[in-house]
C-alpha cells in the first residue's frame, strides 16, 4: 500500500519529571488524530519511571571494577551494565555490548548519561518498554476521551476516541554500518512486523524472506525531524493508519530474534 507521510515534531513538552503521564503531556500539546502513530523518546519515558540514577549513590563490585579498568570506563558505569544484562556478548575498546534483561542487544544495557539535566546521573532503559506503551497509549485516550481521572464521567467507551499507536524509540548501533538508527523498544496499538512470506512480487514471484520491521522503520522516520539538542522528545507520524490496531498488539518484543535463530552467538 502505497501513500504519503507526515512526520510532525511535537514541541512544548516540558522537561519530563519522575511520575509524570507522558501520554497527557504529549495530548496537551498535540493535535492527534484517528490513525496516528505517536513516537517518544526512551529518555523521557524513563525518566517518568524514575529510571535515572546517581552513579556516586552506585556501589561498584570487585568484578565491576576489574571489567572498568580493562577497558577505561567508571566502574559505577559498569556496575549499572552489568546489573541490567543477563549477558556480557562483548567486552573490548572501551565498549560493553550486552543482552540486556529484555532481550535487547546493544551497547551498555542501554544506559545513557546524555540529555539528563543533572551531572553525575545516567539513564536506564525502562523495565517493560512494551508495557510502558500500552500505559501511555490509554493516557493519551484518557486526556482525549475523558476518564475518571479529569472527567469525573465514567471510562470512555470503545468507540468513544481515535485509535492511535504509541511507539518507544531509542538509538542502537548496527553491527556492520557506522552511525546509529532509532529503533522500537517498546510499541503498542501497532503491527510491529509486516510479513511478506508468501505474497508475490511485483513480477509475480513468490516472496520467502520479506519481513519488514514497521515499528523499527517508523522509529526511524520521527528521528529525522528530531535535533538531538533541541528537547523534543516526541513525533507524531501520520498515514500508517493501516498499520494501526484497535488492541495494544505483541509489542515490540515480536521483533527480538530468538537466541536459537543468531547466527552470530
Amino acid at each position: 500500500m502505497s501513500g504519503e507521510l507526515r512526520v510532525i515534531p511535537v514541541e512544548g513538552i516540558p522537561e519530563v519529571r519522575e511520575g509524570d503521564r507522558v501520554g497527557g503531556l504529549i495530548a496537551e500539546q498535540a493535535e492527534l488524530q484517528d490513525g496516528d502513530v505517536v513516537v517518544i523518546s526512551q529518555k523521557v519515558v524513563s525518566k517518568a519511571e524514575g529510571m535515572v540514577r546517581r552513579l556516586a549513590e552506585v556501589e561498584p563490585s570487585e568484578g565491576a571494577r576489574e571489567l572498568a579498568d580493562e577497558l577505561g570506563k567508571e566502574a559505577a558505569a559498569v556496575e549499572l551494565v552489568l546489573s541490567e544484562s543477563k549477558e556480557i556478548l562483548r567486552a573490548e575498546r572501551g565498549v560493553l555490548i550486552t543482552e540486556t534483561h529484555h532481550g535487547f542487544v546493544c551497547a551498555n544495557a542501554g544506559i545513557d548519561a546524555s540529555n539528563l539535566p543533572d551531572d553525575g546521573t545516567v539513564c536506564l532503559l525502562p523495565r517493560d518498554p512494551d508495557a510502558s506503551a500500552q500505559r501511555i497509549r490509554r493516557e493519551l485516550g484518557d486526556r482525549r476521551w475523558g476518564s475518571p481521572d479529569n472527567s469525573g464521567e465514567g471510562p470512555p467507551t470503545p468507540t468513544a476516541g481515535p485509535s492511535i499507536a504509541v511507539v518507544i524509540a531509542d538509538s542502537f548501533g548496527r553491527a556492520w554500518r557506522l552511525g546509529q538508527v532509532e529503533v522500537a523498544i517498546g510499541c503498542a496499538g501497532l503491527a510491529p512486523i509486516d510479513d511478506w512470506r508468501g505474497r508475490d512480487d511485483a513480477n509475480g514471484r513468490e516472496l520467502s524472506a520479506t519481513v519488514i520491521a514497521i515499528a523499527d522503520e517508523v522509529a526511524a522516520a520521527a528521528d529525522l525531524v528530531r535535533v538531538k539538542d533541541e528537547g523534543v522528545p516526541a513525533v507524531v507520524i501520520r498515514g500508517l493508519s493501516h498499520y494501526v490496531t484497535s488492541d495494544d498488539g505483541p509489542g515490540a518484543a515480536a521483533l527480538r530474534r530468538p537466541t536459537s535463530e543468531d547466527l552470530f552467538r
